[in-house]
């Protein structure tokens, strides 16, 4: 493997330079003096940021773009053998890394890199944990899959103390990658197109346990099933959290707020170590946030100082994040592309005032609705109404005979309201007709669904 010097600048290339953690690495480069140039397939406010800060970029991936100065080539999962870009770099032999082999290069030039995992919740995690760093005045270096506003975008540059950052097991990037604080938040069937199966997925979460060196730690959740398949033969220490008295962090005595917002009693090793409020809602929020206090206690930043942290998080783009009111229908935003996932979005809106929930799902792959098709069945029916646009196909091409109106006509077999409508633009007219003042609206999935939101409150 192509080992970068990141001391001595020079020309890296990115296929696929507008993805998000893409994005991230390439503004990290540029900050250490590294020429960065891109390419990918349509402008975003990322790509503008990178232009802006000096970076060349391509709105084509063609042969072409593949300049004689180049020293090194990193590409996305995304990118495919057959993409035009790498095929002339293989072609003209230019050294060439994954994604996920840079990024595990670049952690190796910190300190305490701090990698967060699970199949649900790393941005948030990410996030609440950046928030907990920073109120620490610790300058970390931040590397998150959303755009957070208490660092400005998807990217923070700080020292070589601390290097917070996702950690993707799809393709099995975390593999690359060597923390000396890991979180594993939980472990869930995803993914199909790569894994075999869920056996397949815990074995790809212990290898990346077993990175952890002998002084590092594994901080995991304590309910994931058959837990001691993950932590069996690790040389690292290994710390549990969860909402049960039995592990090492949890969370006990939770109230919800009028808003929605959460707290709870926070205990270590048994004692309670006070209250903790949060500015979000959802009990996979609490969760998540026990693990980030734990990481914060690893790390030896005060509890006082991790709850400030912890209070000031609001959420990241696409987190159940509030998009606007148009007619006095509340229109929020969320990721959740997973049934695990679906299920706390809805459990959320519980919590929030309203009459009626009309959710906008755009499923993501057909290789995950296929396969967790009946799951996306039930705990869609959480909803009063269900909209669906087309799959959103991302990386696929065969559809393998699943397809939004099959999902759809299986809900209403269930008595569920629901309506396959395809087109974002007659959705948008259908909702203007059928939501009522008060109702909660929400587009959700990991495709382009949010473009409802936005331009309905953009009207």
């Amino acid at each position: 493997m192509t080992q970068l010097d990141f001391d001595k600048p020079c020309h890296v290339h990115f296929i696929g330079i507008g993805g998000i953690s893409m994005s991230g690495l390439a503004e990290i480069l540029m900050d250490r003096g590294f020429t960065v140039s891109g390419s990918d397939s349509t402008p975003s406010d990322l790509t503008d940021r990178l232009i802006e800060h000096g970076a060349t970029v391509y709105f084509s991936q063609i042969a072409d773009n593949i300049r004689p100065d180049i020293d090194l080539v990193v590409y996305s999962a995304a990118i495919h053998e057959d993409n035009e870009e790498l095929m002339e770099v293989r072609a003209q032999n230019i050294p060439a890394l994954s994604r996920a082999e840079l990024l595990g290069q670049l952690m190796n030039n910190y300190k305490t890199p701090i990698a967060v995992a699970g199949t649900h919740g790393k941005t948030t995690t990410t996030s609440m944990i950046a928030h907990i760093l920073l109120e620490a005045d610790t300058d970390p270096t931040i590397s998150v899959g959303g755009v957070l506003q208490a660092i400005g975008g998807n990217v923070r540059i700080g020292s070589d103390k601390y290097f917070l950052m996702e950690a993707c097991e799809y393709t099995n990037s975390f593999l690359h990658f060597n923390p000396k604080v890991a979180i594993i938040l939980n472990i869930d069937e995803d993914h199909l197109d790569f894994f075999k199966d869920l056996a397949d997925i815990r074995h790809s979460f212990h290898e990346f346990a077993g990175r952890l060196p002998a002084d590092g730690t594994l901080i995991i959740g304590g309910e994931i099933p058959y837990l001691k398949a993950i932590t069996q033969g690790l040389k690292c220490k290994i710390v549990t959290f969860g909402t049960n008295p039995v592990d090492d962090y949890y969370a006990n005595d939770f109230t919800y707020e009028s808003d929605g917002y959460a707290n709870y009693h926070f205990y270590r090793k048994g004692e309670d170590m006070g209250r903790v409020s949060l500015s979000v809602t959802g009990r996979h929020n609490i969760t998540n946030s026990v693990a980030a206090m734990a990481a914060a206690d690893v790390l030896g930043i005060p509890l006082s100082v991790a709850q400030r942290g912890l209070l000031s998080f609001h959420g990241t783009t696409r987190r159940f994040e509030y998009k606007g009111t148009v007619d006095g229908i509340t229109i929020v935003d969320d990721y959740a592309h997973h049934p695990t996932e679906i299920r706390a979005t809805l459990a959320m809106a519980r919590l929030v005032d309203h009459d009626d929930v009309w959710c906008i799902f755009q499923p993501h792959t057909y290789t995950r609705t296929k396969a967790l098709f009946d799951e996306f069945v039930e705990v869609l029916s959480g909803a009063d109404h269900i909209i669906l646009p087309d799959i959103y196909a991302a990386r696929e091409t065969d559809d393998l005979g699943v397809s939004s109106e099959l999902l759809c006509e299986a809900l209403k077999e269930r008595g569920v309201d629901a309506y396959y409508l395809g087109d974002f633009s007659g959705i948008e007219n259908f909702v203007l007709d059928h939501c009522q003042k008060n109702d909660l609206l929400i587009t959700m999935g990991a495709g382009n669904v949010v473009k409802i939101a936005d331009d309905l409150c953009g009207r």
